[in-house]
């Protein structure tokens, strides 16, 4: 028999409590550029991050310092080096998104070859909203069954469906299983809604646990509604994922948001929290678009263990139409109260050459300069309305109910300059984002 293993990878914790990186991965980025009165539009690789690195003290880590290490000197050229107010690999480790080891400390409880065939293992970090073509959402009709696997574990599926005012029609399918000695369960639901004012929804509800005593949950949601202002049409989509080991204190959780309308608007957002042992970890970030040019960004982290080490870093950008700010701090508490902290910020007047930089430190640093630097910012979402009407072709066709005679008609849903569902085999249809 193999030994128990320590905390699954499944969860991604792979924190040392002396030793913690942010780093946000590189995604292709579409940038503004401004020089002199030229705007033109580039595409570029964002750079990684160059990590931060803290020792704190009392680690016990062994051949390491027990001093606090931070950076002294600021980088005449880190104006490079920007953290992305996207998803991030914060404090995870390469290993946290394998699928093989996540198998092997997560087994399927049943081998279903007659079974619902459902995805029975836990979410993974870091991976945001998925698209709806991932989860092959089925709904089933007047379905109700059951039955036990060749190994003895069971499995069970179930279909329905309700009805409520104003057109309310909500189809769903239940499935399920556990093992033939009740130690591992896995439950999935999946739904869609629909209502005469033009609300559409999709979802799926997953949880369930192991042998090891981990659990874990996952929701995933897509609507389609019109706002009762504009009368535009909106999407909004949202997954929150958690995990939690039986072995160890680790566990984590996250809750990601995205909104879109026909004419641009666009809000992205996530939070989440993770603990192993003795240490936790927070992350916020949010971006906001309004379709005409106006962007806010802002990521916000920070970390402490159980001995009173605290540490954070986090930054702000405001631009539109070429004018705009960045500022942010870093900073650092021992566990005897003492604080450190940079601060630092920029001004971009718009005309897309000078650039005000300043900034100070409790160690004494301070700078105040204007150098010679394009203005770069990200004015449109890299993933927008035209890529999630394209992604989202089960949820715009969800049929709601007939309305009876004398009833009226369905109201009008505004989805700007896009069309509705292309045709399949137009080779002009949105994809994927990349």
């Amino acid at each position: 028999m193999a030994s128990t293993p320590s905390v699954p990878p499944a969860f991604g914790l792979r924190l040392r409590k002396s030793d913690v990186d942010f780093r946000p991965t590189a995604l292709l980025r579409r940038r503004v550029l401004i020089r002199g009165s030229d705007c033109r539009i580039l595409y570029c690789c964002s750079g990684k991050v160059v990590p931060i690195r803290r020792i704190a003290n009392g680690s016990g880590r062994k051949g390491g310092s027990n001093a606090e290490e931070w950076p002294i000197e600021l980088k005449k050229k880190s104006h490079k080096v920007r953290v992305q107010a996207a998803p991030a690999l914060p404090f995870a480790s390469s290993q946290s998104l394998n699928p093989s080891r996540q198998e092997k400390f997560f087994p399927r409880c049943t081998t279903r070859n007659s079974g619902p065939q459902s995805r029975d293992t836990p979410p993974k970090r870091d991976t945001g909203i998925a698209n709806e073509k991932d989860w092959g959402i089925s709904l089933s009709e007047h379905v109700n069954e059951s039955g036990t696997n060749v190994d003895g574990s069971s499995w069970y599926r179930e279909s329905g469906e309700d009805l409520g005012e104003n057109g309310f029609r909500c189809r769903w399918t239940k499935m399920g299983g556990k093992s033939d000695d009740g130690s591992s369960e896995w439950k999935e639901t999946w739904w869609e809604k629909s209502d005469w004012s033009g609300y559409k929804e999709l979802g799926v509800e997953k949880s369930g646990r192991n042998s090891q005593g981990d659990s874990w949950w996952e929701t995933w949601r897509e609507a389609l509604h019109q706002d009762e202002w504009s009368n535009l049409a909106r999407i909004e989509r949202s997954a929150q994922k958690q995990a939690k080991s039986g072995i160890e204190n680790a566990g984590w959780y996250e809750n990601w948001w995205e909104k879109y309308d026909a004419k641009g608007w666009t809000e992205k957002g996530a939070h989440k929290y993770g603990r192993l042992n003795e240490q936790s970890w927070w992350e916020k970030w949010g971006e906001h678009y309004d379709g005409r040019g106006s962007v806010l960004k802002w990521t916000d982290k920070w970390a402490e263990t159980e001995l009173g080490t605290k540490w954070g870093d986090k930054w702000e950008e405001k631009f539109f139409a070429g004018i705009g700010s960045r500022q942010g701090e870093t900073w650092h508490v021992s566990p005897a109260g003492e604080r450190w902290s940079r601060t630092w910020g920029e001004e971009h007047l718009g005309n897309g050459r000078k650039v005000h930089k300043y900034g100070k430190s409790t160690t004494g640093e301070s700078w105040d300069i204007v150098v010679d630097e394009e203005t770069y910012y990200e004015g449109e979402p890299h993933y927008g309305w035209a890529d999630v009407v394209g992604d989202s072709s089960q949820l715009l066709s969800i049929q709601p109910q007939e309305k009876p005679p004398g009833q009226g008609v369905y109201p009008y849903l505004d989805f700007g300059s896009s069309s509705l569902s292309p045709p399949k085999d137009d080779p002009s249809s949105p994809s994927s984002p990349p």
